[in-house]
């Protein structure tokens, strides 16, 4: 297979004369073999990136490189890569066979014997074997992708480009499509390139994840060092469901003063916020304890707001003690962070409780410039699995 470089990857466009990045300044390393997720909010620049590697859009600076070639002229039918859209792209009067085989029939010299041998595997793979002479009027949705895919895969190229292809399947079966997806690719070794503005699939399907946002690369790494070790705010805000709460705060030495509370800091946390005045301190809602009494510097009283019941888990949305209007419940223009608790606590709205935010799990962010200070460490996973 191949080794896709991005680098200084840059895109604009003129709009009467004035200049609009789409992409800035890209780079980024795909191994051989790697799923790489291009993740990021509608407008960051994903699909654009996608565009730019297929040849569907000119790069006005930088170079992309397939083992180590620049392929920036190439047409996108020389470039050995095969593109799987959002909207399937299925000619309508063809059936399946055709379908998958017009790729092969257009771009190859393979013989009839050959291409029919290549599409019959693909389908069997992908199990539409039996579809084959259906036109895809006759399919499902998840039919339908599975025939986008198998087109892509007869033609064995050495890149796969994947723009939100599940992003039109109801939520059962674009879950039952994640999987398989992963499972397709690990046995192809293809080096694939996906784009989605679904953190979820971002987490559970990459190798690594990079994250775009207003067309600049914000970061790229595994999904657990994003989550856990994010590079800055965004990042930190962007991954994660529900998203990592925020506080604005203040340095007053070892301590972060901010409008609900204040916040002690041992002599190693204060040290990484260095001479920074203003900071924004970070925690992930599965972080913060629900506690019964407040017996620790971090332990916060707190009403409850609202209690979103997810069946395993409960979000609990939090409002700092004293924030009650007028003795009827929460005041609405008063801000309210999430923990995340066990499906079996009971908790219910107006209900005083105590949040606990340990220390060794919040993130610290520069408030001026969003980098991170400190991250929670990533402990080394486990990999060991116990003999059977």
């Amino acid at each position: 297979m191949a080794r896709l470089t991005l680098d200084g990857v840059t895109k604009w466009f003129d709009d009467d004369g004035d200049r609009i990045v789409a992409v800035d300044d890209a780079t980024i390393e795909i191994d051989d073999g790697e799923f790489l997720v291009l993740v990021g909010p509608s407008g960051c620049g994903k699909s654009t990136t996608l565009r730019m590697i297929a040849g569907l859009e000119t790069v006005s600076r930088g170079a992309i490189r397939l083992d180590g070639a620049a392929i920036d002229d190439q047409p996108p039918t020389t470039r050995d890569i095969a593109m799987v859209f959002q909207s399937y792209a299925l000619y309508p009067h063809m059936t399946v066979r055709e379908n998958m085989r017009f790729g092969l029939e257009e771009s190859t010299t393979l013989s009839d014997d050959e291409m029919d041998r290549r599409v019959e595997d693909a389908a069997e793979m992908m199990g539409i074997a039996d579809l084959l002479d259906r036109k895809p009027s006759e399919l499902s949705g998840g039919q339908q992708q599975r025939v986008a895919l198998g087109r892509a895969i007869v033609r064995d190229p050495e890149v796969f480009l994947m723009d939100e292809p599940l992003s039109n399947l109801d939520a059962k079966l674009r879950s039952q499509m994640r999987t398989e997806l992963q499972r397709l690719q690990e046995d192809l070794g293809v080096t694939t390139v996906y784009v989605t503005h679904d953190q979820t699939e971002a987490m559970t399907m990459g190798d690594r994840i990079a994250i775009l946002d207003d067309g600049e690369l914000q970061q790229v790494g595994t999904p657990l060092e994003c989550y856990h070790e994010p590079a800055n705010r965004f990042v930190a805000g962007f991954i994660g469901e529900p998203s990592m709460n925020f506080f604005e705060m203040e340095r007053d030495g070892d301590t972060l003063v901010g409008e609900e509370f204040a916040y002690p800091l041992s002599a190693e946390t204060a040290e990484a916020v260095a001479d920074a005045d203003r900071v924004t301190l970070g925690v992930r809602p599965e972080d913060v304890e629900l506690v019964s009494d407040a017996d620790a510097d971090h332990d916060f009283a707190t009403v409850v707001d609202v209690v979103e019941p997810m069946g395993n888990e409960n979000n609990v949305y939090l409002a700092f003690e004293g924030n009650e209007a007028d003795g009827e419940g929460v005041d609405e223009d008063r801000r309210t962070f999430v923990a995340t608790v066990d499906g079996m606590r009971a908790v219910e709205a107006d209900q005083p409780v105590v949040a606990r935010i340990p220390e060794e799990a919040v993130h610290l962010f520069d408030a001026d410039t969003g980098e991170a200070l400190r991250n929670r460490t990533l402990d080394a996973a486990e990999t060991t699995l116990p003999s059977v």
